[in-house]
């Protein structure tokens, strides 16, 4: 088992200990004191950003920080620094279902309470309870309500952490999005230089009971042993991360994603394709300048995708000189307006079929008085943002959803595919 930690600090952004937590009882207050005189040692140090220092006294820190707060861990044992780090954030996250923000003002006012989070979701240097909801149920705000004995849900004494029991709807329902995002970087030539997709499988539930779900994608690995694998139809999940629900050892064994869902939003599954993706809208962009008073500007945007689909919601952003004055635009299709504010001209396209090309045309005013000749000149990247749904550039598929429940009720379970821009920028020098 990996090291506790020994205490647990919340720190202005001064240094200074607005709350503390002795678990182990083997490190001093005058510890933080030390931590912050060693960050502000690093502070010129432009390389070291680590979220983890080590005192020569044998200890070690962990920290984070948030808003004008730091939180922090001291050690002396071997801890596992990446489960400590996530446990730092899932804090934030609890405090912030509490407070709304986690800052200095709602720590002050709330110090109460943040001692009773901080006893119930560490134990002696151990995580323990990290679910919001599962913790608002018997740790109340209200002072008041302290006071009157009440019993553990059993959600905190059940191996099921994240989700109670007594949960009832009128209705049974699991809505799940499949989001794909796709990352694309193009330098001047037209070559890709990175392309990756990113994807998440987003669930809402709202089902009575402790219900069991399972999840089937046209996961190869799964279909080829099954011996159903056709070309083109299965793909290749690399980079899987799963939700606490899910079972890894039954993953792990035949590739089942089985689970018993927490209650309301959440994300079931995130994963990443390396694969070079083909552009989805193509951007090409001419600009000529004319004598030094006028620039012109000629873009074409493309789909590159087949004709059934269509994006939707289409914004690209195409940088101008930042003394541009009097536009003068025209579309073939959606409207383009100057962003001066930006720096840029955007273009927007409500709905863009497949496999079309249409076109921008631009002229602006530039002063007749010009920087230095031969200053470098600094051009942002075009930027493009689009969503197109019923579409995956992996071709992940959801092949069924069950929900089991012992009382038998039926559930309805709606599935959306949906695929947008992330980083998506092609560079014009």
């Amino acid at each position: 088992m990996a090291g506790a930690v020994s205490a647990l600090f919340l720190l202005d952004i001064k240094g200074r200990v607005l709350v503390w937590r002795d678990y182990r009882g083997d490190v001093s207050a005058l510890q933080a004191e030390r931590f912050f005189t060693k960050l502000l040692d690093k502070e010129g140090d432009a390389e070291v950003h680590s979220p983890v220092v080590y005192d020569d006294a044998g200890v070690t820190y962990m920290f984070i920080q948030h808003n004008n707060v730091f939180l922090l861990t001291a050690a002396r044992q071997n801890c596992n620094a990446a489960s400590i780090l996530l446990f730092l954030h899932r804090v934030v996250d609890v405090f912030k279902h509490y407070f709304e923000e986690l800052e200095e003002e709602s720590l002050r006012d709330n110090f109460v309470v943040v001692y009773e989070l901080l006893d119930e979701m560490m134990d002696f240097g151990y995580p323990q309870y990290t679910e919001a909801k599962i913790l608002s149920e018997f740790i109340k705000t209200d002072a008041y309500r302290m006071e009157v004995s009440q019993r553990p849900p059993m959600a905190v004494t059940n191996a099921v952490s994240w989700r109670s029991e007594g949960i009832r709807y009128k209705k049974n329902e699991v809505f799940l999005d499949v989001v794909e995002s796709v990352n694309i970087l193009v330098n001047s030539n037209g070559q890709i230089v990175r392309s990756d997709v990113v994807g998440a499988l987003k669930m809402r539930t709202y089902l009575s009971g402790m219900p069991e779900c399972k999840l089937g994608l046209n996961d190869r690995v799964l279909l080829e042993a099954q011996g159903r694998a056709t070309k083109g139809k299965a793909i290749d999940l690399d980079d899987i991360k799963f939700h606490q629900c899910v079972r890894l050892a039954r993953f792990e064994n035949d590739r089942t994603i089985s689970f018993i869902p927490p209650d309301g939003s959440f994300d079931l599954m995130t994963y990443r394709l390396s694969t070079q993706v083909k552009p989805l809208i193509w951007v090409e962009a001419q600009i000529e300048k004319h004598s030094r008073s006028r620039i012109e500007l000629m873009v074409k945007a493309r789909s590159q995708f087949k004709e059934r689909s269509t994006a939707t919601n289409v914004e690209i952003e195409v940088p101008v000189p930042s003394d541009a004055t009097n536009p003068n635009i025209r579309t073939s299709m959606g409207s383009a307006a100057y962003a001066p504010e930006r720096d840029a001209m955007v273009w927007k396209v409500k709905s863009f079929p497949g496999g079309k090309e249409y076109m921008c045309r631009a002229e602006f005013s530039l002063p007749s008085i010009t920087a230095e000749e031969g200053a470098p000149e600094k051009k942002a990247p075009i930027r493009v943002k689009f969503e197109i749904p019923y579409f995956t550039v992996s071709g992940i598929q959801v092949r069924y959803l069950k929900i089991i429940e012992k009382s038998g009720y039926q559930a309805l379970p709606w599935v959306r595919y949906i695929t947008m821009a992330g980083e998506y920028e092609l560079r014009l020098i």
